[in-house]
């Protein structure tokens, strides 16, 4: 019984899609049917999936490489040291009070560094360790990490890898040497200085752990001839929100300084990643597509199939319009329930990867990520609203437009012709 409230291009529509799927005639149309539905579910899932995944690593990568670095970094845009850092600190924080939590002093510049025959490049960061704990996660978390840089000590912390490269164990001697040269009576001879490992860190992003090295400040300034900080760090209460705040900071602070945010610090990274999601997100939505068009063959012969019910409701008044509107109804509705399932067994699968992929490799006895090749060994997922929307829209959009043609090719059926051998 169809609802007597409902309009009957609607009653008749879903009229016809109930009756193909009790499989009481025309069973392979009702197969057809049932494949591009089947289609559409399966196309919204894998998007839906693999795009959680993606956003997943994102976070992960992204959570560790600002482990180690700052949201917003303020430089001197003339390279001089800063005549008073702490003050500049406090215009940021009275700029945006809401946002700004933190903020410490840094001196960084690319230096070779170096033990026995050994030699790697690095990007030599001083800090001043009272202070990096408000801006970074890997100072706050390792507070005993940083307790060695003191002043005039010469003591180093760097990356496990750039150790493992150097060869280097915590007391051992590496030298630094600056990247501008020292001019005597002899020539320019380059400036080096030696210091004392005294601790390693693994922040689980290979660019820093293979290539930051961490000195106190003063020893930096000394070492570098800087005469004292020359750009400040600031930690911020909303990642992602230092795009934005990087542009109003700029313009609260002036053009004496330059703001860069980790966005654009690391933008080759961001850019290729939003591209690689972008052009997977575009890979995908094809196989949408094709279970969506596949609803065009379904419709076309149940379109041949109804053509006697098609003239019987024409001799009956309907319009043209109406008659397009009943399989409107019946190939929307495919897409519908296709997309609703896509989305709903998609969900279920993004927010439970970390038991289904466990399940799978100790199944199959596998790793997918095993620990001795990746940081990563969990699959990690974060569903964002911003992908499943669209994923969802896309969907019903491409299935809407595959009944339009089957549609108007039934509203254009002759009835005197239809029924003529009938």
């Amino acid at each position: 019984m169809t609802r007597p409230d409902w309009p009957f291009e609607m009653a008749i529509g879903w009229r016809y899609v109930r009756a193909g799927r009790a499989g009481r005639r025309n069973g392979f149309i009702s197969f057809i049917s049932t494949i591009s539905m089947v289609g559409i579910a399966l196309g919204v899932t894998a998007l839906i999936v693999v795009l959680s995944v993606m956003n997943g690593f994102q976070k992960e990568v992204r959570d560790r490489m600002l482990s180690i670095v700052a949201h917003v970094e303020v430089y001197s845009s003339s390279g001089d040291p800063l005549p008073d850092w702490q003050a500049l600190a406090a215009r940021a924080k009275a700029a945006a009070p809401d946002q700004v939590q933190g903020a410490a002093p840094f001196v960084a510049t690319q230096s070779l560094i170096g033990r026995g025959d050994a030699m790697r490049g690095a990007i030599v960061r001083g800090i001043v360790p009272e202070f990096e704990g408000q801006v970074t996660d890997l100072a706050r978390q390792n507070p005993k990490l940083l307790a060695d840089l003191k002043s005039g000590e010469w003591n180093v912390v760097m990356g496990g890898e750039l150790a493992r490269l150097l060869n280097a164990r915590v007391g051992d001697k590496v030298t630094l040497v600056a990247p501008n040269g020292q001019t005597t009576p002899a020539g320019v001879v380059p400036r080096l200085r030696q210091f004392t490992l005294v601790a390693t860190f693994d922040a689980g992003h290979y660019e820093y752990d293979s290539g930051l090295v961490l000195v106190h400040l003063d020893d930096a300034a000394r070492l570098y001839q800087t005469g004292g900080a020359t750009a400040i760090q600031l930690r911020l209460a909303d990642v992602h929100a230092a795009r934005r705040l990087g542009e109003s900071l700029q313009a609260a602070l002036g053009y004496d300084v330059l703001v860069r945010d980790w966005t654009r610090t690391n933008r080759h990274w961001f850019d290729a990643v939003q591209i690689e999601k972008r052009m997977i997100g575009i890979i995908l939505s094809l196989i949408v597509a094709v279970a969506a068009f596949n609803l065009v063959s379904t419709l076309v012969m149940t379109v041949t199939d109804k053509r006697a019910d098609i003239a019987i409701l024409r001799t009956l008044g309907a319009s043209p319009r109406s008659i397009m509107g009943i399989f409107i109804v019946q190939g929307a509705t495919s897409g519908v329930i296709g997309t609703a399932a896509g989305v709903l067994f998609g969900l279920l699968l993004a927010f439970n990867v970390d038991i289904i992929v466990p399940a799978i490799e100790r199944l199959l006895g596998l790793a997918f990520l095993p620990g001795s090749l990746y940081l990563i060994t969990k699959m990690p997922s974060q569903p964002l609203a911003s992908d499943i929307v669209p994923i969802a829209v896309v969907s019903l959009v491409l299935a809407f437009l595959a009944t339009l043609y089957p549609s108007w090719r039934a509203s254009r059926t002759n009835p005197a012709e239809a029924l003529r051998y009938e």
